[in-house]
């Protein structure tokens, strides 16, 4: 079904897989070199033309466009404001498809808004009132193009199979690019997925991503590479399916993605308008890549995701053929993501030797496409769901989408049936809509199955499972009442409905400035819109309490700052870091506001130990190796350790929250994703990295790390960092902290304290 290449291969007129150099020499007949074949990548020439540096490999791009939605635009713009925007540069869509049921909070969802409304008038951007499309239906029907760049505030900014090459980050990076500056990364390497056959009636594009994702999470096969989709299988794919597939290489934690393009990818442009905006592309007759994933679409059967990540794979029909095994191991796995904080068990589920489900969910930019929804319809047709605990709702990805979905009576089809189909939103993949009962099971066609994800709360005793599947196979065990069924079992006509685009709803509603800015409008700032506190810069000295310590094989950024109706907070710093690692380490908040009292102290022009009587032993172990140091060189702050922290979400909170409560350094074994370092980096935090086993720390949860002359390992460019471990009994132990590759501008900011100082200068 999947093989990984263990090496580089060559790719031979886009369709012939080649291993060995010599052979692709005889084939083609000429000395090619696999530093040249290396630029036949579509990746490398959209990588080349968006290019400023002069250097391929050390790339500052610029890219063409950007979005956002609305629990990242407020912090993004506000950060712009105070580094001296003045207008938005290139175009910049603002969509409200996060928050945009306003039924939390108060009035702080819809002030949020406005405040957008505001900013797209005043710096020359685009609104997209909320329930009109989820951030990135829009950007596919909108914004995308052949051969650009698009950067976006959401880790699924994935457009590649429309010819653009899309990256989700953190905010910062858009400040970079709202300001004129770059996006500064290494040359990343490029892997082919190579696609080949023909998906079988009733798997759809979910099923074929979910296989990929089993087959390259866990050992980082594509980590911060793009993944480049190539062969014969790509054109028995519609748009939509290879959009549904596309999407989904975010949980391969991949950097961005690209697919050569075709007639089909025309006729998607066409229809919706542009079709000036499509580019063919192809990599060149001999291509080199850094590895192969070859994926038999014809072998590809319906997927399940199971609690608690999008790797965490089966085939529907193991599932069911080996039921109480399976939920064994999901429960024994969830273990160590649950830490015993509720009895988890999943045996319950079995029902007459059937897997019950209590709630099935097709939305948002994975599972809300036309198609999916359309053939979810057919499925469904002349049944019903019953009248039990299982339920059924369905979004469209846009309202564009909905509008055809009503005019061809899909919509009919799937109400008769006992589903509730919503309007355009993000909430039942973040954890703001749809939260099922305590202990109950949902399958759905969105992006993430992380713990909580769906919207409980681990502290308050509530767990709930959520597993990934297709919309077909999730319309299937819908018209089986619940019980779980593969989309392949049914015997259905699909009738291949045809869709058109209505431009008229956008334009009837969607603010557009053309890329005007009117400096006279002002603001409107909502009571919980605050500024970022001010942030000191890097001290000569750093001494650093442990405050966390997470064990996990990988820490995701949920579990960092929760998602959910936390996310009303965004537009809050402190408010918000009052949120921060809430569900994973309920004490981390105020452990560290403890320590911050120190640093509270010496920015006060006191001596710390004053305010915090635990650090006057530990200055009196620092004085007899560094006798010098006191409040005028020494900073204190806190820091956590985590294995592999990072996964997931792109949102920039996970660690401005850690640094507006006084944190300035993550020690990890390594991060999961360039996004979740780079947000370390851009708030002005030490992305460590030590080599010894976590297992056997040289230091613990409650102990003090004294790093000397910090600023002048930074201002240096030293690659590592020697530190001190001050724990029980005043123990002292040399370790070595490594700080991994760093530009001089990452440098740069860290020095000055974060990326809101360094642009003030």
């Amino acid at each position: 079904m999947i093989r990984l290449y263990d090496k580089g291969v060559y790719l031979l007129n886009g369709t012939e897989i080649v291993e060995d150099i010599e052979a692709v020499r005889v084939k083609t007949g000429k000395e090619i070199q696999r530093s040249e074949a290396a630029k036949g990548t579509m990746a490398y020439k959209i990588l080349e033309a968006h290019n400023t540096s002069g250097s391929m490999e050390r790339l500052q791009i610029k890219f063409d466009k950007l979005t956002s939605h609305d629990i990242t635009f407020v912090g993004i713009i506000q950060t712009a404001r105070a580094s001296g925007l003045e207008k938005f540069p290139i175009p910049y869509v603002l969509t409200n498809c996060h928050n945009s049921l306003c039924a939390v909070g108060g009035t702080i969802n819809e002030d949020d808004h406005m405040f957008g409304l505001t900013c797209a008038k005043r710096y020359g951007g685009v609104y997209v009132p909320p329930h009109q499309a989820v951030i990135h239906q829009y950007a596919r029907e909108m914004l995308a193009g052949g051969g650009k760049m698009i950067l976006g505030s959401d880790s699924h900014t994935r457009y590649g199979a429309l010819g653009t090459m899309a990256m989700g980050e953190g905010g910062p990076e858009l400040v970079k690019q709202l300001l004129n500056k770059t996006y500064d990364i290494k040359m990343p390497g490029v892997t082919a997925i190579y696609l080949d056959g023909e998906p079988m009636k009733g798997v759809g594009p979910q099923d074929v991503a979910l296989a990929i994702i089993g087959a390259t999470f866990g050992n980082g096969y594509v980590n911060n590479k793009v993944m480049e989709f190539v062969g014969p299988g790509v054109e028995k794919l519609s748009a939509d399916f290879r959009i549904g597939i596309d999407v989904m290489t975010t949980e391969t934690t991949c950097l961005s993605s690209i697919w050569k393009t075709d007639e089909k990818i025309r006729e998607f442009y066409e229809i919706h308008g542009r079709e000036e905006d499509y580019k063919e592309l192809n990599p060149e007759d001999a291509a080199y890549y850094d590895g192969m994933v070859y994926v038999n679409l014809s072998e590809i059967k319906p997927m399940i995701a199971m609690p608690f990540h999008p790797s965490n794979v089966y085939t529907i029909d193991e599932v069911n053929a080996n039921l109480k095994d399976v939920l064994h191991d999901v429960e024994q796995k969830a273990l160590v993501s649950l830490d015993g904080a509720v009895d988890y068990t999943l045996q319950d589920k079995i029902v007459d030797g059937k897997l019950y489900v209590e709630q099935g969910i097709i939305a948002g930019c994975a599972g809300g496409g036309f198609e999916n929804i359309c053939a979810a319809a057919d499925i469904i047709r002349g049944k019903y769901i019953g009248s039990d605990e299982f339920t059924f709702s369905v979004y469209p990805a846009s309202t564009p989408i909905y509008m055809e979905l009503v005019k061809n009576g899909a919509v009919a089809d799937l109400m008769q049936a006992g589903t509730i189909v919503k309007t355009a939103f993000c909430g039942p993949c973040f954890g703001a809509g749809d939260t099922p009962a305590n202990n109950a099971f949902s399958i759905r066609h969105s992006t993430r199955n992380f713990p909580n994800r769906e919207g409980s709360k681990l502290q308050s005793g509530q767990i709930a499972s959520v597993a990934l599947m297709d919309a077909r196979s999730i319309a299937a065990t819908a018209a089986n009442k619940g019980f779980l069924t593969p989309a392949t079992d049914m015997d259905v006509e699909y009738k291949g409905r045809k869709y058109y685009f209505d431009q008229n709803i956008y334009a009837n509603r969607v603010f557009d400035s053309k890329g005007t800015a009117d400096p006279s409008v002002e603001i409107k700032f909502g009571p919980n819109i605050k500024d970022w506190p001010a942030m000191a810069a890097l001290p000569e000295n750093l001494l650093l309490k442990v405050v966390s310590e997470i064990h996990d094989p990988v820490t995701t950024t949920d579990e960092l700052i929760p998602s959910g109706e936390t996310s009303s907070y965004r537009s809050n710093p402190l408010g918000l870091a009052e949120f921060a690692l809430s569900r994973k380490d309920p004490a981390y908040v105020g452990r560290a506001k403890e320590v911050q009292k120190a640093e509270k102290a010496i920015e006060a022009g006191e001596c710390p130990a004053e305010a915090l009587e635990e650090l006057k032993p530990v200055m009196n172990k620092i004085h007899e190796a560094y006798p010098e140091i006191d409040r005028t060189n020494l900073g204190v702050g806190s820091t956590i350790f985590a294995v592999k922290p990072g996964d997931g979400s792109a949102r920039e909170q996970a660690a401005s929250c850690q640094k507006v409560l006084g944190g300035w350094a993550n020690i990890a074994n390594e991060y999961a994703t360039k996004r979740y370092r780079s947000n370390l980096i851009n708030w002005g935090m030490l992305p460590f990295i030590t080599e010894e086993d976590h297992q056997t720390l040289s230091f613990q949860n409650g102990d003090y790390i004294f790093v000397p002359e910090i600023r002048k390992v930074i201002d240096e460019k030293a690659s590592e960092a020697k530190a001190y471990v001050i724990g029980a009994g005043e123990a002292w132990k040399e370790i070595l902290l490594r700080l991994g590759d760093l530009t001089d501008a990452e440098r740069e900011i860290i020095l000055k304290g974060c990326l809101i100082n360094y642009y003030r200068g």
